[in-house]
């Protein structure tokens, strides 16, 4: 499949060696990819509701 044209960009919580970008959608979804493979790294795409739903997890300390 191809992305469409977007802005990367690195994730704040991201160190050495464990870097993913995102990338904002159109439609509120996301793209996640890994920085260390940059153009050549698999990306996931995320409906809005999915990264609602993960920021929201996120927050409530679920993945600690």
């Amino acid at each position: 499949m191809t992305e469409p044209a977007v802005q990367w960009r690195k994730s704040s919580f991201s160190n050495d060696g464990t870097c993913v970008e995102v990338a904002d959608l159109p439609d509120g979804g996301r793209l996640v990819r890994d920085t260390k493979l940059g153009e050549d790294s698999p990306v996931l795409r995320y409906t809005a509701a999915e990264w609602r739903a993960f920021v929201a997890g996120v927050r409530a300390g679920e993945f600690d």
